[in-house]
């Protein structure tokens, strides 16, 4: 089979979209649709179905998806050795992934660390959530991914190894002329009349099961694309939201945030493949415990799922 179809499958399957990925990888969203439909006749079932908000892997296409891109990061390992033997290069860059939260704020702050201890060494970067972080690195693509376990929770894997780094408690980010700025602690209750905002379920499932211990509801009427996005509409007072408590001191001017009585928290793990580790990975994994809140629990919390 052509990896080149297999690449778009896989990439069609991130982006829940076959524009998306049509536009991604420079081809025309016809010619998407020929690979996927030609994919699915040479496997004999269905790899997608459409939904409301674009397209999502059939039971079927999700075993397909998971060994395709194995398949495909062994692929892209080997042209990237081959060509790093002839030019010369020593080593390979180290691939680190993290929450849109964390990489923020945690991860820079724990490579730089690393950089400053050990010298010039290649890096990239990729946000991403915590599911799609963790297959990528099971997957081999990511060499490190810094995730949390808001829900759905993590998956136990054999293929990667978990670290646990502490504890974040989430916050409320207000408008920065918000009535409740600088009064916190506060108890959700307090907040059971605005308008909430959020970005993903994860976020979403956390709010709503805090709010419903206190006996109030939270009013999620607004959905934002993204991190930046969420932020933005609280800052013009659309809404208010909840975030990571590390993202504190990344936030723009116009917003602030306020602390919850007894707030929702998550567990922050780093992750490594347990194959063929990176030189570096160990180095950054204890610079990432550095790097995240001094003082956090030792013991993790217990796995949400």
């Amino acid at each position: 089979m052509d990896l080149l179809v297999w690449r778009a499958f896989v990439t069609v399957c991130r982006l829940g979209s076959l524009s998306a990925a049509a536009e991604e990888l420079g081809h025309t969203q016809s010619a998407v649709s020929r690979q996927i439909a030609g994919l699915e006749r040479r496997l004999g079932v269905p790899l997608v179905e459409r939904h409301a908000r674009g397209v999502r892997p059939t039971p079927a296409g999700e075993v397909f998806r998971r060994h395709a891109l194995v398949a495909l990061n062994e692929a892209e390992r080997a042209v990237r050795a081959v060509r790093d033997l002839r030019d010369g290069v020593a080593g390979r860059p180290l691939a680190v992934g993290g929450t849109p939260s964390l990489a923020a704020g945690v991860v820079p702050a724990a490579i730089r660390r690393l950089l400053d201890a050990e010298g010039p060494l290649g890096w990239s970067l990729s946000p991403g959530l915590s599911a799609d972080l963790h297959d990528r690195v099971a997957a081999g693509d990511l060499d490190v991914g810094v995730v949390t376990d808001a829900p759905p929770g993590l998956p136990d894997d054999p293929r990667v190894e978990r670290r646990f780094l502490g504890v974040d408690a989430m916050v409320v980010v207000l408008p920065a002329g918000h009535p409740r700025a600088g009064r916190g602690p506060v108890p959700v209750e307090a907040l059971a009349g605005e308008t909430w905002v959020e970005d993903n379920d994860g976020s979403a499932a956390l709010l709503r099961r805090h709010a419903a211990r206190a006996g109030v509801t939270a009013r999620i009427d607004l959905t934002a694309a993204d991190l930046p996005g969420k932020i933005a509409l609280v800052a013009t007072g659309h809404a208010v939201a909840l975030i990571p408590g590390v993202l504190r001191s990344a936030l723009r001017t116009d917003v602030t945030t306020v602390a919850l009585v007894d707030p929702p928290t998550r567990g922050v793990y780093a992750l490594a493949p347990r194959r063929d580790p990176h030189p570096s990975t160990a180095a950054l994994l204890d610079r990432l415990a550095t790097a995240f809140t001094p003082g956090a629990p030792s013991a993790p919390p217990a796995q949400r799922t």
